[in-house]
Order: structure tokens, then sequence, then C-alpha cells
């Protein structure tokens, strides 16, 4: 799949601070993107680095106390009113009561959709996630990374455009990360959406991205955009490549010094 070269969001001096009961906290200073339609992108960076809440700032979930933010030339909040965005959150957050496909069915019910359609487009998610044999189970009978896919499934029933995740697979062992990141890469270029995705994970970030934007520790700071090149689609060999640990170096040095 290949990116636009047309922003679809775009992040101009995005500063935030925080005031706790003793003292005011800057989380992200001066943060300034452009993310292409049709991109994926991964925010790297350490735990406090403000990630999530860049995340949360793009989504309109919060706002930030400098500058501003534009997605598909509006204002964050017209878009979310408009549903362009997906969001997929580090806990699944499914409905025990609910079984997998009424999970994924929950924001179609909410939106009218007529039912005929809610179940075509159910089905569809259910085949691009590849639980069809798991739509009349109750979350609790599933694995965490299962839990996951219907959490991604849900985000785009809607059909978004942009797809908003933040470190969805970080409480998954290792093997089952993998195997969902290029699940995902399979996803995404089956649905077209951009996706900004939150990290913490150097491999992870190149494996998926176009891009990485490297944000600093405290208080956030972008301090480097690496382009990946690896061509596409990633194999999981490419994970062993000399070029894929070369930009595992390049991103360390990024932290050099910061």
């Amino acid at each position: 799949m290949t990116a636009s070269s047309t922003p679809e969001i775009q992040l101009d001096q995005i500063s935030m601070r925080y005031q706790t009961n003793s003292t005011e906290v800057l989380a992200l200073q001066d943060v300034t993107v452009d993310i292409k339609k049709g991109e994926f992108v991964s925010l790297l960076g350490p735990s406090g680095c403000g990630k999530t809440t860049l995340l949360r700032i793009m989504a309109d979930l919060i706002q930030p106390t400098n500058g501003e933010i534009k997605v598909a030339g509006e204002s964050a909040r017209a878009a979310r009113l408009a549903q362009k965005y997906g969001i997929v959150f580090q806990s699944p957050v499914l409905y025990d009561w609910r079984r997998v496909k009424q999970n994924i069915n929950l924001p179609l019910e909410m939106m009218g959709i007529k039912k005929a359609e809610r179940e075509e487009r159910v089905d569809y998610l259910l085949e691009l996630v590849g639980l069809q044999d798991f739509k009349n189970k109750y979350p609790w009978q599933l694995s965490g990374g299962m839990q996951q896919r219907v959490a991604i499934a849900r985000a785009l029933a809607m059909e978004p455009e942009i797809l908003l995740m933040d470190e969805p697979f970080s409480a998954l062992d290792e093997f089952t990360r993998e195997h969902l990141n290029e699940e995902l890469l399979s996803i995404w270029s089956k649905v077209g959406s951009t996706v900004v995705f939150v990290t913490h994970s150097i491999p992870e970030s190149i494996f998926l991205s176009d891009r990485v934007f490297v944000l600093s520790p405290h208080p956030g700071r972008l301090s480097a955009v690496v382009d990946i090149p690896l061509p596409r689609p990633r194999t999981p060999d490419m994970r062993h490549s000399p070029a894929f640990y070369q930009l595992i170096s390049d991103i360390r040095d990024c932290f050099e010094g910061v």
C-alpha cells in the first residue's frame, strides 16, 4: 500500500501542561508533525514521554495547552464528530456479556445501521481479522491476542479514515505480538486507513511503519523522524536482515544525549 502525499493529520507546535496539586507538569513541548493520508506511522519513545497524550490530542479526547491540530483540513473535533476515527486501546475494553459478533456490532447498532447491513459488515470484519469460527464466543473465552483482534474489528466497524492504536500489543508475549504485527499489516493493506501506532518497542515500530516519530523523554519533544525504507509487504525474515538491525541502531542513536 502506498501513502498519498496529502497530509491527513497536521500537528503544529503542540504543547501540553498538566496542573497537579503541587506543580505544573510539561508533558509535550512544541511537537510539529504531518502524517500523510494512508500512511502507517509510529509514535516511539520511553514510558512517560507523552505518546499516549499526543494520540489522545489527535483523537480530540483532550485539548492541548498550545498549538493547533488539523485533520483533513478540519479541526480534530469536526473529525471526531464525523466519525473519522477508530481507536484501539492497550486493553481491548470488550463487554464480557456480549458475544464476539455482538461486540463488533455495537458501534453499528449505536449509529442505527439497518440489521442486514450490520450483519454483512460484521461478517466481513470477522473474516478480516480471522475470527469467523469464534463469532459466538464470549471475550473471556478468547486469548489476549484474539481479544485485541476483536477490538480492531470493532474499531473498523464504521470504516474510519484514521485508526489510532495505543500500544495494543504491549501486554502480549513476544511470539503473539509479532504474529499480530503481521496480521495488522495485512488488515491495513486491505482497509487503507491512516494508522498512528503508539509503541515503546523499536523493532515493532520499524516492522510496521512507513515513518517513525521518535519522542524524547519527559517532556516529550520530537527528536527525530526516521524513514523506514523496507519494502512492502513486510515479511518475518526482514526482522533478521542487516537493514533491519541498522535501523534499530539508527533509532537507538536518536535517544543518545536526550
